[in-house]
């Protein structure tokens, strides 16, 4: 009687998949990281120490803002806007999920954020970089 040669188990192959999976995304979860910049804007302009701000692919970031007078900030390459008014601390928050740098600008209440050129130099630029 011939014997017929055992083929690999499926369940076992996808339990190995999984547990691949659960490693190395439980990998990245460990490094990432939350991370919180206060911003202080008077004057139209941030102190020169926080016109960076270096993070990591996969950290949570929150930009908690102050600002002596309302503000329409827009996170550019995140496409993502935030309302600050005078004397109210406001949160930014955003999952760090693209690299490069990013730009701060502060828009007028009628301005659009698409294909827009700005005359005023960025606020504050975000520079995101791989882990």
């Amino acid at each position: 009687m011939k014997r017929k040669a055992r083929r690999p188990d499926r369940r076992v192959f996808v339990r190995w998949l999984v547990a691949a999976l659960l490693i190395t995304t439980g990998d990245m979860a460990c490094h990432a990281a939350e991370l919180t910049f206060d911003l202080k804007v008077e004057h139209g302009r941030v102190p020169e120490s926080t016109r960076l701000i270096r993070v990591k692919e996969g950290d949570v970031v929150t930009l908690r803002w102050t600002a002596d007078r309302p503000l329409l900030l827009h996170l550019h390459g995140y496409d993502i806007e935030k309302r600050v008014l005078p004397g109210i601390p406001t949160e930014l928050t955003f999952t760090a999920y693209a690299s490069g740098r990013f730009p701060i600008h502060v828009h007028g209440a009628g301005e659009t954020t698409g294909g827009q050129q700005h005359a005023e130099a960025p606020l504050v630029f975000v520079e995101v970089y791989p882990r």
